[in-house]
């Protein structure tokens, strides 16, 4: 469940991304290539689509977010912690100073 709603978002800030891009924020973009009167959207219809389109775009990213939040799998995080104990409880098993072999120059001295 946690896969589709992450791919959903990804999908969702994707389309976002370009609907962003067509828009020019001082009247251009798509928008001005739309100025024959004999279009089916016109020049307004177009930019309030699209404003729609982003708004919509947005506010489902946010409930993705959220819900996604809430569907973390749980578990994973139970089964870290199990393995951290037994790693530091393994790592008290051991010895603190390695022992190192005495070099023949020392035995030879003693």
């Amino acid at each position: 469940m946690y896969t589709l709603i992450a791919i959903l978002t990804i999908i969702a800030s994707i389309l976002m991304i370009l609907i962003v891009l067509v828009q020019n924020s001082k009247g251009g973009g798509l928008v001005s290539n739309f100025s024959s009167s004999n279009q089916i959207m016109g020049v307004r219809k177009t930019a309030d689509f699209l404003e729609k389109a982003t708004w919509a775009l947005a506010i489902a990213i946010l409930v993705l977010s959220i819900v996604g939040s809430m569907a973390i799998p749980r578990n994973i995080g139970n089964q870290k912690e199990t393995i951290l104990k037994d790693n530091i409880e393994n790592a008290a098993e051991m010895p603190v100073v390695p022992t190192v072999p005495p070099t023949s120059s020392e035995t030879q001295n003693k």
